[in-house]
């Protein structure tokens, strides 16, 4: 295949999952729920949309652009998959393919269902992919990998693989910023880089950096119509057991009924759990994300208005040239 090609296959990929009828979403749906019950009709739908995004021609192109793949050497591409939400792996699946190389993809237990169907709709447009494309169990014959993983299991990674060439990305978190000075829809944008997947993505909002003295009170308000993730039996489990143990340990905190918010050094929070810590000055808050920078995937304010930062409402929404970690997946891939 040509990378023309490729492309063009890819851009039909995205336009036969646009054409999906909502019975056949309900379908794709089903089917990730009965391996992940996390995996809900409206987290896999959102999912979808963002994998259809990615493929519009226009943006392909533009990614694409400077890279040099026409002369390319195909590799055998070992992929470790996370399986936290849904096609979480999909911008590997992509970059390995586009790129020219053949995929030796280790799915999650958790995600499989969703990305074979895309692979086998992929072949389905273009049967050369075929060829390309093998789910495994190990990854012996890999001549390069990328994995993603926790801190723990990027040690085994790095160790493991060593002497292949890899990214192995580690456990980040993304932050938000708040002044006080944000309008109620502000505050519901930012409600869904924290709400959407639980939670459980990289890119959700997981700590808040406030100034001294901020009250939670307008940002309660504005999301209370989230209340109804509470009937998700998980995510109520892990609400129930969060404030459990915050209350008998006594520890202050704020609770609207179905999220916590507690004040902590620490990124990554529990489900159901919101962290914050506050800031004195810009100058303060500069020197504190510049302190997590390497554990930080994204940083969300409103419209954007802090250096490095997106709109509120946009951590879910990555575009194709939104690389994990910051690492440049296609350089590498072009480089092998």
């Amino acid at each position: 295949m040509t990378l023309e090609n490729r492309i063009e296959a890819f851009v039909e990929l995205g336009k036969q999952l646009q054409n999906l009828t909502p019975e056949e979403r309900q379908s794709w749906a089903y089917a990730a729920a009965s391996r992940n019950t996390w995996f809900t009709e409206e987290n896999v739908s959102c999912a979808l949309n963002g994998v259809i995004t990615m493929l519009q021609e226009q943006y392909l192109r533009e990614w694409l652009y400077p890279y040099h793949l026409k002369q390319v050497s195909p590799k055998k591409v070992g992929v470790v998959m996370a399986g936290n939400i849904p096609m979480v792996g999909f911008h590997d699946f992509l970059s390995v393919l586009i790129s020219g190389h053949f995929l030796l993809s280790k799915l999650s237990s958790s995600d499989d269902m969703l990305m074979k169907r895309i692979a086998n709709m992929l072949i389905g447009i273009e049967p050369a992919f075929a060829s390309c494309i093998e789910f495994v169990d190990l990854l012996k014959e890999a001549d390069a990998i990328i994995a993603t993983g926790s801190d723990n299991t990027a040690r085994y990674f790095e160790y493991y693989f060593a002497n292949r060439p890899h990214i192995i990305r580690k456990n980040r978190s993304s932050i938000g910023i708040l002044t006080g000075h944000e309008e109620p829809d502000d505050l519901k944008a930012l409600g869904e880089d924290i709400f959407r997947y639980y939670g459980l993505g990289c890119r959700n909002v997981s700590k808040v950096f406030v100034p001294e003295g901020y009250k939670f009170d307008k940002f309660f308000e504005a999301n209370q119509h989230r209340e109804n993730i509470l009937d998700h039996h998980k995510y109520q489990n892990n609400y129930d057991y969060n404030k459990s143990i915050l209350l008998v340990n006594r520890v202050p905190h704020f609770d609207n009924g179905f999220m916590l918010v507690q004040q902590s050094e620490k990124l990554v929070s529990p489900i159901s759990v919101l962290f914050y810590d506050t800031f004195s000055s810009l100058t303060d808050l500069r020197q504190k994300l510049q302190e997590v920078k390497d554990k930080t995937q994204v940083l969300v304010s409103a419209h954007g208005w802090f250096e490095s930062s997106i709109p509120f409402g946009e951590a879910q929404s990555p575009m194709v040239w939104d690389y994990a970690d910051g690492v440049d997946t296609m350089k590498f891939l072009q480089h092998l």
